[in-house]
């Protein structure tokens, strides 16, 4: 056995907890159908996520906890506070934002707007080609 010394571990810990974090809102962007009562169990999901979390490791602020309650959340706005959120929220990928658009919006949008939204995150992603 080795020991592992405390800020060696607070560092394994923390690099754990972002990837699975990050893994968890890439689960959320492979969705293909989602209902009202399957965001509120994303949500209670990543709450117990987090209370499991806080018993196993002491660091604080849990790391990309925002990004993913962002991304949750993101699933509750409208069509004209989604494309604010799209210009705010550059740290997402444009497979995360265009499933947003998709699922989120897609059953109570018209085309003409899905495709407006999805011409904002393509601009988004522009420059970084």
């Amino acid at each position: 056995r080795v020991r592992i010394p405390l800020p060696v571990s607070n560092i394994l810990w923390e690099h754990c907890i972002r990837l699975a974090n990050r893994t968890l809102v890439e689960g959320y962007a492979n969705v293909k159908k989602c209902s009202n009562e399957g965001r509120a169990l994303m949500q209670l999901d990543f709450q117990q996520f987090l209370m499991k979390l806080e018993k196993l490791t002491d660091i604080r602020p849990i790391p990309d906890k925002e990004f993913v309650e962002t991304y949750i959340k993101a699933y509750y706005l409208t069509e004209n506070d989604m494309e604010c959120w799209i210009k705010e929220h550059r740290e997402y990928s444009t497979k995360q934002l265009t499933n947003l658009v998709n699922i989120c919006l897609g059953t109570y949008i018209n085309k003409k707007a899905r495709q407006k939204l999805l011409a904002a995150i393509d601009d988004i992603d522009r420059p970084k080609r």
